[in-house]
């Protein structure tokens, strides 16, 4: 699980709901991620509110660090878009309603694949408690869905049930590849959260540690892949991550996983990434 809390709020700051998925782990970056889902336009900036910036300024900036500090967190960096560039990054639509969502995430989750699941969230559950002031609590069941959604239940059901076969498949393909450099096949999901690691030399939290290593991952077509520069305990690796076609379907939102193949620096695999896809496609289609 890599989505740590999930908030939500209106623009003038009403708190409605917070769910912690998870307790985040200690000395890593994590992630706060914003989603807009207000109705509010931008106007243009007044000579008051320019004049005004630099005290606007100083008050983000303090109550962010208090915030970070009441976390046992530091704050490094805060990253703006302009609006054009948000609606690209969230293929933002016109909202009715007043609702900003916050998330606390692992720093490697693809973005916009968590947009997808919150707007999913927003659009079965919370559009229709708009305005969110006067609005019923989330019930447990709507909960439950919540959870389910940030946490990859039906993904994570889907590699279970076919666990023995991925197993065996796994075991036989990297005794297979062994001399090629191939170390470990890791299975996520679509916003690339680990699922199910199919070798023995690492554990799902070694992968973990693998992906906050990797630095920026470009968007993958279907049936694709790229490979990426990783470290573990200090030693340099490489990363093919293969962008599956197959996945579970939620609420009309695909989910395709990806697979990962971590292997010796300098390693060549060829078109073994598309062996393998084809093979963990057939399983878990």
């Amino acid at each position: 699980m890599t989505i740590y809390t999930f908030s939500v709020i209106t623009s003038n700051g009403f708190p409605y709901y917070q769910l912690k998925v998870r307790e985040a782990p200690n000395g890593i970056k994590l992630y706060l991620r914003f989603f807009d889902f207000t109705k509010e336009e931008l106007k243009p900036q007044t000579d008051f509110e320019i004049a005004d910036s630099f005290e606007l300024n100083a008050g983000l900036v303090s109550a962010l660090f208090k915030f970070a500090r009441a976390m046992s967190k530091n704050i490094h960096i805060l990253e703006f878009n302009s609006e054009g560039q948000a609606e690209i990054l969230e293929d933002k639509a016109k909202y009715s309603g007043d609702a900003l969502v916050t998330c606390q995430t692992e720093s490697y989750l693809f973005h916009k694949s968590v947009y997808a699941k919150i707007k999913l969230i927003y659009d079965i559950l919370l559009s229709y408690k708009i305005p969110l002031e006067t609005a019923i609590e989330i019930l447990p069941v709507q909960e439950e869905k919540i959870y389910n959604i940030l946490t990859d239940f039906e993904a994570r059901s889907r590699v279970d049930e076919h666990k023995t076969q991925i197993k065996r498949l796994g075991s036989d393909f990297l005794k297979e590849m062994k001399t090629y450099g191939l170390r470990e096949i890791c299975i996520t999901s679509f916003d690339l959260s680990p699922i199910m690691i199919i070798g023995k030399k690492y554990t799902l939290n070694n992968v973990h540690g693998i992906l906050r290593n990797i630095g920026n991952i470009p968007e993958i077509p279907p049936l694709n892949w790229v490979y990426r520069q990783s470290t573990f305990d200090g030693e340099e690796i490489w990363v093919y991550i293969y962008k599956s076609d197959v996945g579970p379907t939620i609420e009309g939102l695909f989910e395709p996983y990806l697979y990962l193949l971590i292997c010796d620096f300098n390693s060549y695999l060829g078109e073994i990434p598309e062996v393998l896809g084809n093979k963990l496609n057939r399983i878990l289609s």
